[in-house]
């Protein structure tokens, strides 16, 4: 096992390398740059910049060399740690995803721990009852879940906790501290706010996870092994939870890799209703704005966890299943 993570973890750059040229490509594949948008913006607004000046702005950019160069100019700074300059906030990038990757990383992590807390138990829950109360209540729920939109769910919750108690249903904290230095009462107004955003970006997520949890262990019930256990007698909740459970919850642990980047990008959409400072709105708003340097940095963050998180997803297997070996 740690003869394969080494070897993993020495394939990353090179994983990182080829991802992040496929990204640069495929933001760059618009027409137009963001001197185009900001040109579009400014006759909008009723005013006019000629030539001579979208040229200068272009160069001053570097956006009038080729593309190879750009990435190449973009990936040289990234080595060393500069992750460039945004182009329409007119700040650092680092700066920038900065003042929001602890709050995007905090609020992920919530999540993902409130899905899976949620999700396992009522998928061990919904196959040992099959066809009880609680299995069509969670069913119900499920269906729920997966079917209605993300940003629906949110308005939907938003109204109740507005309407309902009273509370602020946008950002992560109350106008008093949004601007405060960190301290205690910050933190605490964080946590006041955290769990309205965590809920609704769980629920799709809890949803699909019990779905495939409940399927895997019924399955795995009906097996052979299963029987035999109970005919030595071995109680029924201490068989499911010390065999079937850990066979079952082997297709939710590879959903690691791809569910970690889209958790911690808060759900763009979530996160733009919701107002909530995290890189999620940042990647939308440059995107539109054409500003590739900081969605370049953005989808390569996006990326790293999913390799991480494919990695993680790996080693997990190979714990908890015996029969997968790396070597």
């Amino acid at each position: 096992m740690s003869q394969y993570i080494i070897k993993r973890l020495i394939l990353l750059p090179f994983l990182l390398v080829i991802f992040s040229i496929f990204a640069f490509v495929i933001i760059q594949a618009p027409p137009g740059d963001f001197i185009t948008t900001y040109i579009a913006d400014l006759a909008a607004s009723g005013s006019a910049v000629d030539q001579a000046q979208m040229d200068a702005l272009r160069e001053r950019y570097g956006l009038d060399q080729p593309m190879y160069m750009q990435y190449i100019k973009w990936m040289s700074r990234i080595v060393t740690g500069d992750l460039g300059f945004s182009l329409d906030w007119q700040k650092p990038i680092k700066e920038l995803i900065g003042e929001r990757i602890a709050l995007t990383v905090m609020l992920g992590l919530f999540t993902f721990a409130f899905t899976w807390v949620l999700a396992v138990p009522i998928g061990i829950i919904s196959a040992v009852k099959q066809y009880s109360f609680l299995d069509y209540a969670f069913s119900i729920f499920n269906y729920f879940g997966v079917a209605t939109p993300t940003f629906m769910t949110a308005l939907i919750i938003m109204w109740l906790a507005f309407t309902k108690l009273g509370i602020s249903v946008t950002g992560l904290f109350s106008p008093e501290y949004i601007d405060a230095p960190w301290s205690m009462a910050r933190v605490e107004d964080l946590l006041r706010h955290m769990w309205l955003p965590m809920v609704i970006l769980g629920l799709d997520g809890t949803a699909r996870l019990a779905r495939i949890m409940r399927a895997n262990l019924l399955d795995e019930l009906n097996k052979p092994y299963v029987e035999m256990a109970r005919a030595k007698g071995m109680s029924e909740w201490k068989l499911v939870l010390k065999y079937p459970v850990r066979l079952a919850i082997n297709p939710l642990v590879s959903t690691i890799g791809w569910y970690l980047p889209l958790i911690f990008s808060g759900s763009v959409i979530v996160a733009t209703v919701m107002n909530l400072p995290t890189i999620g709105p940042m990647l939308l708003r440059s995107l539109i704005s054409q500003d590739m340097f900081l969605a370049g940095t953005i989808v390569m963050i996006y990326l790293f966890l999913a390799v991480i998180g494919t990695l993680i997803s790996d080693i997990l297997l190979a714990w908890l299943d015996p029969r997968i070996r790396m070597e």
